[in-house]
C-alpha cells in the first residue's frame, strides 16, 4: 500500500498485509509458553512439534519461536525451505544451511560430515543448532526416518540436534503411522493451534492495530464484531479487515466502525423472479 495512504491513517505499515514486521505479531500465551520450553530444550536437543489447522497461527508462531531462539547465546537456526525433498536433496539442503560441502554421490561422507560439524559446534557453545521444517506434513517417511538416525548418536543417548515440525493436522496422523512411531515418541514438546478464543482474538486485533500506530483504526464495536465473525481464525479475521479497510476507503470513512461492519456483511435480499 502507497505510503502516501497509509500516513493519511496514522499508520506506519498496512496492518492487515501478510507481511508483518516482528512487533505486530501477536504472542499469546501459549505461543509464550512453547518458546520458553523450546529454549529449555536447546541444550538437550530433540524433537518439537506445532500442528494446527490452517489460519490458526502456525505461521507467526514459527516467526515468533525462530526470534526468540536467534537471540540465544551461540544458538544457529536454520529453516528447510522444501520439505519435499528425497534423501539426497535433503542432505545438499541440509549441508547448505550449516555450510557443509556435500556430495550426492557420497552420502555417507554427508552423514559423517554434518554430525561432525554439529559435534563441533556443541564441543564450543555447549548448544545444538535448531533446525525449523514447516509444512513437514510434506516430509518423505524416508527422510525423516534418516533425519532421526542424523541427529543421535551413542545409542540415542545423545541428541545432535534441535529439530521443530509445523504442519497441519495431516502431520498429526502421518506420525501416528507405525513407521514413524520412533519419530512421534521422541517429541518433547508441543504447540496444538486450535480455533481462538473470542477474547483473545480481540487482543490480537488490538495489538495489530496499536503496532501499526493508529489505535482507533477499529472501533470497539466493530472489533468485537469482527472477533465473533471470525470463528477463532486468524486468516479470517485478517481477511475481514482486509476487506473492511476497502470498504472505509469507498466510503471516505477515517475507521471502521460497526455500521461499516453490519452493512458490509448483511444478508443479501434475494433476487425476485420475473414472471
Amino acid at each position: 500500500m502507497k505510503k502516501k495512504l497509509l500516513s493519511a491513517f496514522g499508520l506506519k505499515f498496512y496492518p492487515f498485509g501478510r507481511d508483518l514486521p516482528m512487533e505486530a505479531l501477536f504472542r499469546s500465551a501459549a505461543i509464550d509458553a512453547f518458546c520458553r520450553k523450546v529454549e529449555f530444550t536447546v541444550p538437550d536437543g530433540g524433537f518439537a512439534l506445532v500442528a494446527g489447522d490452517p489460519g490458526t497461527g502456525k505461521s507467526v508462531a514459527l516467526r515468533l519461536l525462530s526470534a526468540h531462539l536467534s537471540e540465544m547465546r551461540d544458538v544457529t537456526v536454520a529453516t528447510v525451505e522444501h520439505p519435499q525433498s528425497n534423501v539426497g536433496d535433503f542432505y545438499r539442503e541440509l549441508g547448505d544451511l550449516f555450510n557443509v560441502g556435500l556430495r550426492a554421490s557420497n552420502r555417507w561422507g554427508g552423514f559423517k560430515s554434518l554430525r561432525s560439524r554439529w559435534t563441533e559446534h556443541i564441543g564450543s557453545t555447549l548448544t545444538r543448532p535448531v533446525l525449523i521444517i514447516d509444512e513437514a506434513q510434506e516430509m518423505d517417511s524416508r527422510v525423516l526416518g534418516e533425519l532421526r538416525i542424523l541427529s543421535s548418536k551413542e545409542f540415542d543417548a545423545r541428541s545432535l540436534l534441535c529439530v521443530i515440525f509445523a504442519g497441519d493436522r495431516r502431520l498429526l496422523d502421518r506420525l501416528d503411522q507405525r513407521e514413524l512411531q520412533p519419530i512421534q515418541s521422541r517429541i518433547r514438546r508441543r504447540l496444538l493451534l486450535e480455533e481462538a478464543p473470542r477474547d483473545e482474538m480481540l487482543a490480537c486485533l488490538e495489538h495489530l492495530v496499536d503496532a501499526a500506530g493508529n489505535p482507533n483504526l477499529i472501533t470497539t464495536d466493530a472489533k468485537v464484531a469482527i472477533a465473533e465473525h471470525s470463528a477463532g481464525n486468524y486468516r479470517s479475521m485478517m481477511t475481514h479487515c482486509d476487506e473492511l479497510f476497502a470498504a472505509m476507503l469507498d466510503r471516505d470513512a477515517t475507521a471502521i466502525d460497526g455500521d461499516l461492519f453490519f452493512d458490509h456483511y448483511k444478508p443479501k435480499a434475494p433476487k425476485r423472479r420475473k414472471r
